[in-house]
């Protein structure tokens, strides 16, 4: 069973899942709905493929806790990040990131592609700030769309007619994930097209056709500006 524990980190004691063992690394990065424990069937069938598998609560969601007395605040996830990897002693790893922790991913891999074996964002508009992304947002935003509760925006309707444990079990964690009042995190500098095209590791990109806020032709915008990236649709 995977171990469950806090890493005294400069600024927090981050709540992380480490399945160990002597797998390649594959650390993941949740959305900003949900917390680490929207990974369950991943970490599981990732695990049975013979990877370790690492996932954590970022800073304001979950069981993470903020500490003002050991860092600053609100600090940034890629930084948390990077201090979890040194703290179990991760060399390289693969960095899978869904939607908001997609955002993250991105960010990582233009300051520590070092440390990557490979990076995977999936289902992310990339919080990418140049005007042409923007530009498609507003073109495709569905008016009250982010009124309505979140899964209607984050769970496709395929999965929600078909899958209704699956659905309630989403439900249960997005509702006691984001913590009140936790400020966002930033990213370290903002995710742009020439900040993408510096990326240098192995990079796949996987949009779902059902997603109302990052269908594939917004996910296409930006991820034609990392070199080489190859790409997915689900």
């Amino acid at each position: 069973a995977p171990r469950h524990e806090l890493a005294a980190l400069p600024g927090v004691r981050l709540w992380f899942t480490d399945t160990g063992g002597n797998g390649e690394p594959v650390v993941l990065l949740h959305a900003n709905t949900g917390t680490s424990e929207s990974w369950e069937p991943q970490i599981d069938a990732l695990g049975k493929a013979g990877y370790r598998v690492i996932a954590f609560d970022r800073r304001g969601w979950g069981r993470s806790q903020a500490d003002p007395a050991t860092g600053p605040q609100p600090g940034h996830t890629s930084g948390d990040l990077h201090a979890l990897a040194d703290f179990l002693s991760l060399r390289r790893f693969h960095l899978v990131g869904v939607a908001g922790g997609g955002f993250v991913a991105l960010d990582y891999a233009a300051t520590h592609p070092e440390r990557l074996s490979s990076l995977i964002v999936a289902a992310s508009t990339g919080s990418v700030s140049d005007k042409e992304v923007q530009d498609v947002i507003a073109r495709l935003e569905i008016p009250g769309l982010r009124a309505l509760p979140a899964h209607f925006r984050e769970v496709g309707p395929s999965y929600r007619g078909g899958n209704p444990e699956g659905t309630k079990r989403w439900l249960e964690i997005e509702e006691h994930a984001r913590q009140p009042d936790a400020p966002a995190q930033p990213l370290s500098s903002p995710n742009t097209f020439a900040k993408l095209a510096t990326i240098t590791t192995r990079t796949l990109v996987i949009a779902a056709d059902a997603d109302l806020l990052a269908p594939p032709g917004l996910m296409k915008t930006w991820a034609r500006h990392v070199k080489d990236a190859q790409w997915a649709t689900v």
